[in-house]
C-alpha cells in the first residue's frame, strides 16, 4: 500500500489535492498522490476526524490508525470549517476562489449574515454562490463517472447542489449502506470516482466531545466498516480515507463572553464566521487595524487576531479573488486555546462540546490514508 506524499510539487499535498489527485490518477496515473492507475478510486470523507484524535485514539482505531502511522497528516484549508472545506476537497480550489469562506459569512450586497450550509435552501445565498467548477463536473466531462454517497436526508439540499454538482448522489442511512452503494456502483465497471460522506463522528463530539465514550465507541464501529471495505477492494480499485478537520473540545469555563469585555462589540456591525474563528465586519468608517489592536489587547493568548489583509497575506484562505474578499470579516479573531468566543446575548451554539473553526494542529491537520 503506497504512502501519499508530494509529488515534487512545492507545496506539500492538502485536503484541495485529494479528490482531483483520485481524479487525476483514473485519467492517466498523474495527480498529486501516488496510486499507480486506478480504474476507481473512492475518497472516504469522515467528518471531524483530526489526525492528533485518532492517534490519541488508535487503540480503538487499528485499521486506521496503523495507515496513519506509515500514511501521512495533511492540512485542510482555513477555516477548519464542514463548508468550506468539502468545497475545497470537491472542486480543487482554495476557499478564496470558492467562495465558502466560513460556518456563515457576509453576503455583501445584502449586508447579511448567512449560513453556508443551509443558506442555499433558505434563498439566503445567489445563484453562483459557490463560484468553482467541482471534480466531478471535470470528471463527467471525459467520460468518468462521478457519485456520492451520503445520508439520505443530504440528497436535496442546496449545499447538496452547490458543492456535489456532477455527482449521481446514493442516500444511504448508515455508514455500512453507504459503503456498500459506492461498491454496487464500482461494480458497474469503467472508471469512476466516488466521494462517501460520514457525518456521524462529527456529530457526537459537537454534542459530547472527541474526547467522549460516545465518540470512541463511534470511531470503532467506524473503523470495523472502513477495514470490511478494504477488504472489498478488487484490482484497480483504491480508496482514500481523509476528514474536513479535526476537532477540539472547549470546556464551559472556556468561554469567553466578548459582549463583556468593555468597546470591543462597538465598531462591529456583524459577527459571521464560528466561536473558534469570528470574522468581524466592522461599522463603516472603523479602522480595522485599530480594531484588531484592541481585540488583541484583551484577548492576549487566547486569540491570533488578524485583520483581512493581513490573513490573506498570511495565506489563509489561499489565492483570494476580488470578488471573494468582501465575504471575509474585516477583523478575524483566531482561538489559539480551548477557548471559544461568544457573544453571551445571543447564546447560540453554546451548548456544543466539540468545536473547531480555528488554526490549531488538532483542528487543521487530518489524515490522508491510502487502501
Amino acid at each position: 500500500m503506497a504512502d501519499i506524499v508530494p509529488a515534487g510539487q512545492d507545496r506539500p499535498v492538502g485536503l484541495r489535492d485529494v479528490l482531483s489527485g483520485a481524479l487525476a490518477a483514473v485519467v492517466d496515473g498523474g495527480g498529486r498522490m501516488r496510486l499507480g492507475a486506478p480504474d476507481r478510486v473512492l475518497v472516504v470523507v469522515v467528518d471531524g476526524l483530526g489526525a492528533e484524535a485518532l492517534a490519541a485514539r488508535a487503540g480503538h482505531a487499528r485499521t486506521l490508525a496503523s495507515h496513519l502511522n506509515r500514511g501521512s497528516r495533511i492540512a485542510t484549508g482555513c477555516p477548519t470549517t464542514t463548508a468550506a472545506a468539502l468545497t475545497t476537497l470537491a472542486t480543487g480550489t482554495d476557499p478564496g476562489e470558492h467562495g465558502i469562506v466560513g460556518y456563515s459569512v457576509l453576503d455583501p450586497d445584502h449586508d447579511r449574515v448567512v449560513n453556508q450550509l443551509h443558506g442555499f435552501d433558505d434563498g439566503g445565498l445567489p445563484p453562483g454562490w459557490q463560484r468553482s467548477t467541482t471534480v466531478f463536473e471535470r470528471a463527467a466531462a471525459i467520460g468518468v463517472r462521478a457519485f456520492a454517497t451520503g445520508p439520505r436526508h443530504y440528497a436535496d439540499s442546496g449545499f447538496t447542489e452547490a458543492v456535489l454538482r456532477g455527482a449521481d448522489y446514493l442516500g444511504a442511512r448508515t455508514v455500512e449502506h453507504r459503503f456498500d452503494a459506492a461498491f454496487e456502483a464500482f461494480a458497474e465497471g469503467g472508471r469512476s470516482i466516488g466521494y462517501c460522506y460520514v457525518p456521524e463522528l462529527d456529530q457526537i463530539a459537537h454534542r459530547e466531545g472527541w474526547s467522549s465514550g460516545a465518540w470512541t465507541a463511534e470511531l470503532e464501529a467506524l473503523d470495523a466498516a472502513i477495514g470490511s471495505a478494504a477488504s472489498r477492494l478488487r484490482p484497480g480499485e483504491r480508496m482514500l480515507v481523509t476528514a474536513d478537520h479535526g476537532m477540539v473540545d472547549v470546556p464551559a469555563d472556556q468561554q469567553v463572553l466578548v459582549d463583556g469585555l468593555p468597546g470591543l462589540l462597538e465598531p462591529v456591525r456583524h459577527i459571521a464566521g464560528e466561536p473558534r474563528l469570528l470574522q468581524l465586519h466592522l461599522q463603516p468608517g472603523e479602522d480595522a487595524g485599530t480594531v484588531a489592536g484592541r481585540w488583541r489587547a484583551a484577548l492576549r493568548r487566547a486569540a491570533d487576531v488578524r485583520t483581512r489583509r493581513e490573513a490573506i497575506d498570511a495565506g489563509w484562505f489561499g489565492t483570494v479573488d476580488p470578488a471573494v474578499a468582501p465575504r471575509i470579516g474585516d477583523v478575524l479573531v483566531a482561538a489559539r486555546s480551548r477557548a471559544a468566543f461568544y457573544d453571551g446575548g445571543d447564546g447560540t451554539g453554546r451548548g456544543m462540546v466539540g468545536q473547531h473553526g480555528a488554526w490549531t494542529d488538532a483542528e487543521r491537520l487530518v489524515p490522508l490514508l491510502a487502501f
